[in-house]
C-alpha cells in the first residue's frame, strides 16, 4: 500500500516558457497523475508490509477505543477502504492532494466527503481533530517528513501511526551500520548528494520520486511529544529492529492510559 507525496503543485516549475527544471513535487505529482488508474494493482504485491501495518493499525484503534482516523497520503484510500469495511463506527478521513488518486477511489466506493483533497504540511483541521493520524509509505517521498510529521501530531488527539521505509536496514548488516554512523556525523546528506549527482532523490519507474528514509530519523522529534512509542517490524526480522527490519510500523501516544 502505498500513497502519494502530500507537496503542494507549482505549476510555475513546469512552464515550458520558462523552461526551468521541474520540482520533485511536480515530477512526482505527474507520476501519480499518470498511475492513478492502475495503481493498487501495480503495487499489490509490494504492499504486503502495508497491508500488516493497517491490520495493526486495526487492532490498535479498538484496543485504544478510537472514534477517528485522519489517514494523510491516502493515494486510492484502499487502506481507508479496508479499515472502513472492518469498523464502520469509526469516522475515517483521508487527504490527497492527487486528483487522478482520488478519482479512483471515489469510483471504488469512498464517498467525497471522506477521501478528500489536501496537503500534509498544511493539514486543514483544527488542533486534535481526530484520534489517530496515519502515514503509510508517504514520509520517504517528502524532502522535510519533520514537517509532516509536526502536523500530524498537532491534528491527532491520541497518536499517530506510521509505516514506512528504514534504510539502516537496506543492504546488509554493514551497510547498515556504516549509514547510522555517517548519519550521526551529519554526513549522510552529502552522501545522498554525491549518489543522486546533486538532485537529492531518486527515481524510479515503480516508486516514482523518492527520499533516503528511516523511520528512525523522527523518533526524537515524536518523543517530544509521544510518551510511548511502539514499533513493529514489518519486513525483516532480527534482534534489532533498527539494523534488522527494512519497513518499520510505529505507534506514537500522546495521552497514555493509566496502567499502560
Amino acid at each position: 500500500m502505498k500513497s502519494s507525496p502530500l507537496i503542494r503543485k507549482t505549476t510555475s516549475a513546469t512552464n515550458s516558457c520558462s523552461r526551468k527544471p521541474a520540482l520533485p513535487s511536480d515530477l512526482q505529482l505527474q507520476y501519480y497523475e499518470e498511475t492513478a488508474r492502475n495503481y493498487d494493482n501495480a503495487h499489490l504485491n509490494s504492499g504486503e508490509g502495508h497491508d500488516l501495518a493497517s491490520h495493526l493499525l486495526r487492532a490498535l484503534i479498538d484496543e485504544r477505543e478510537c472514534c477517528s482516523l485522519l489517514d494523510v497520503g491516502a493515494g486510492t484510500g484502499r487502506t481507508l477502504r479496508m479499515l472502513q469495511a472492518a469498523m464502520p463506527s469509526v469516522r475515517m478521513t483521508g487527504i490527497e492532494p492527487v486528483e487522478g488518486m482520488r478519482r479512483v477511489g471515489h469510483e471504488c466506493g469512498l464517498s467525497q466527503e471522506v477521501l478528500i483533497e489536501g496537503d500534509a504540511t498544511q493539514i486543514a483541521f483544527e488542533d486534535g481533530s481526530f484520534d489517530v493520524v496515519s502515514a503509510f509509505g508517504v514520509l520517504h517521498h517528502v524532502r522535510d517528513p519533520s514537517v509532516v510529521i509536526a502536523e500530524m501530531l498537532r491534528v491527532a488527539k491520541v497518536g499517530i501511526f506510521i509505516s514506512d521505509a528504514n534504510r539502516f536496514a537496506q543492504g546488509g548488516w554493514l551497510a547498515g551500520r556504516l549509514k547510522r554512523c555517517l548519519y550521526h556525523l551529519r554526513l549522510w546528506g552529502l552522501v545522498e548528494y554525491v549518489r543522486t549527482r546533486g538532485k537529492g532523490f531518486h527515481e524510479s519507474a515503480g516508486d516514482g520520486i523518492f527520499y533516503s528514509y528511516s523511520v528512525f530519523d523522527n523518533f526524537e522529534q515524536i518523543r517530544r511529544l509521544c510518551p510511548q512509542i511502539h514499533l513493529f517490524t514489518l519486513k525483516g526480522a532480527g534482534k534489532i529492529p533498527l539494523y534488522d527490519s527494512e519497513q518499520i510500523a510505529l505507534f506514537a501516544l500522546k495521552n497514555v492510559l493509566p496502567g499502560s
